[in-house]
């Protein structure tokens, strides 16, 4: 099954951690990566578009509020969602004042 994580964390929380605990913290980075996954981190700014009305309208703010904003994300395949949490526990986001979200994923790709 596929996973979408979330991942939320501050630049300053960040820039707290030592080089060594950066460096600790992106292998656990470069773990999930080794065993397929996509990660990718994303810019603060958003494009937010909704058309309720059937009218596109855009605004330049992110859609969800949280206390630290939207870092990055990842797509992991993995047998069920503990052991997603398991690979998830060590990464920046999940030890660096932030949190990761996760998600199952499910293919709507035949509809």
């Amino acid at each position: 099954m596929k996973f979408l994580c979330l991942a939320y964390g501050s630049g300053a929380d960040w820039k707290k951690l030592t080089p060594a605990e950066q460096n600790t913290l992106l292998a656990a980075d470069q773990r999930i990566r080794d065993r397929g996954a996509f990660i990718s981190a994303v810019e603060e700014q958003a494009t937010t578009v909704t058309a309720w009305d059937g009218t596109p309208k855009t605004d330049a703010h992110p859609f969800a509020m949280s206390r630290v904003p939207l870092a990055g994300f990842s797509i992991i395949e993995a047998k069920d969602v503990d052991e997603v949490v398991r690979l998830v526990a060590d990464t920046p986001c999940a030890r660096a004042g932030g949190a990761i979200e996760i998600r199952p994923l499910l293919d709507t790709s035949s509809h």
